[in-house]
């Protein structure tokens, strides 16, 4: 019997858990997606230190000592500079009508003064809830919205290909949602952009929340060559799909020359203001008409995160299966820091719901791409890395499980 185990994706050989939370060091940090190669060359995984504490946990402790009314000084400084009197747009809030687009929006609009252009790089497959909460977002909420629907054929093309490369369901969703609004701003001539929360909020390094500005790195591109899409570089995706450069310029990142000519300035609102996701649930469904799904979304316990893709649920049994992560997990570790939950509940909902099968909009989802159901479970053992599963009386089974750990 071969009992030789296998890190992938340069993962760390050993699972530690943050003992605050129930994350381990197994989660990925977010890299730009237009860099994604099948072997996650160059990734960053999450730090936990010398206390047994991870990056994200540690973000949560230092949001306690911000002083949140000069954060918000600094805002209206931001804004000012920006602000237009003439009714034109003075800036852009991506979103698909979710909780956190739908609070960024509102409250820029009707709080602070502004005029937000909101714009859409719609779900892959939507459910009917995430596209009455779009509809709510923009009619109840009183918005301008540009949508912008890719090309069919090459959106099921690249989303099948990010399934058979990468594992990665959501990808072309992701190359969207963070590419297209810079380049809306340039054409427009909107120079400010606002997203939610930063990344170092779930466990990119802390260093990363230093500032309000996102990286541009995430979403400008030097040239061609150093672009992937679905795990192939462009000209390789180009020639064996016989497709042209118009048929992917979508999924593109702007040039960087080009953004720093027109002075884009990506921000995250979250910097400036206090971001607690329970909250932001609450101001949504107050001020914009969202709402929650009347049952929990499978692999998890909650009802309003995450919720207007079909593909969304596939999206995280891919994470169980490549880090053994479900989206319990993450619900869980957000809900732990934002002191929602005890630890000790979190590794209960975790054991109860993560890894849980998408079974709801499975087939509905390979459908779309065109796949069976053994071509996927065939991937799945395929992008399973050995040390972190083994089979036991035939079924998968974690080795070191978040609820077998004591501390």
């Amino acid at each position: 019997m071969n009992t030789k185990t296998e890190t992938k994706y340069g993962l760390p050989a050993k699972v530690v858990y943050c003992r605050r939370c129930v994350m381990s060091n197994q989660r990925p940090a977010s890299i730009p997606e237009f860099k994604h190669l099948p072997d996650r060359r160059g990734a960053k995984y999450l730090h936990i230190d010398e206390n047994g504490v991870c990056d994200a946990c540690r973000q949560a402790e230092k949001k306690e000592t911000i002083d949140w009314g000069k954060r918000e000084e600094e805002l209206l400084a931001l804004l000012d500079r920006y602000r237009r009197n003439d009714g034109y747009y003075d800036c852009i809030v991506p979103g698909s009508g979710g909780k956190d687009s739908a609070f960024q929006s509102h409250i820029l609009k009707y709080k602070y003064g502004m005029h937000p252009l909101t714009i859409t790089w719609p779900p892959i497959l939507y459910t009917d809830y995430g596209y009455r909460n779009f509809r709510n977002w923009i009619e109840m909420g009183g918005f301008d919205n540009l949508t912008f629907k890719p090309n069919g054929r090459v959106h099921k093309l690249l989303t099948k290909l990010a399934v058979q490369n990468l594992f990665h369901p959501f990808q072309t969703f992701i190359l969207g949602q963070k590419n297209l609004a810079p380049k809306i701003a340039m054409h427009y001539k909107i120079p400010l952009i606002f997203y939610g929360e930063n990344e170092a909020e779930y466990g990119n390094p802390i260093a990363d929340n230093a500032s309000s500005l996102r990286d541009k790195s995430f979403f400008a591109m030097r040239d061609l060559s150093e672009v992937y899409l679905a795990g192939l570089a462009v000209p390789e995706l180009m020639e064996r799909f016989g497709l042209s450069i118009n048929d992917v310029m979508a999924y593109l990142p702007a040039p960087a020359a080009d953004l720093e000519q027109a002075k884009i300035e990506v921000h995250y609102l979250g910097y400036y203001l206090k971001w607690t996701p329970q909250e932001v649930y609450y101001y949504a469904v107050e001020n914009t008409g969202f709402q929650a799904r009347p049952f929990r979304t499978e692999g998890t316990y909650s009802k309003y995160n995450s919720i207007d893709d079909k593909i969304d649920d596939l999206h995280y049994y891919t994470t169980w299966i490549k880090f053994g992560l479900g989206r319990a997990t993450y619900d869980a570790s957000q809900e732990i820091r934002n002191k929602h939950l005890t630890r000790e509940e979190g590794v209960a909902l975790v054991k109860q719901f993560d890894g849980e099968f998408p079974s709801r909009y499975f087939k509905e989802c390979l459908d779309y791409i065109g796949m069976d159901e053994e071509e996927f479970m065939i991937l799945s053992d395929r992008f399973r890395p050995s040390h972190l599963w083994e089979k036991v009386n035939g079924d998968w089974k974690l080795k070191r499980p978040v609820w077998n750990v004591l501390f």
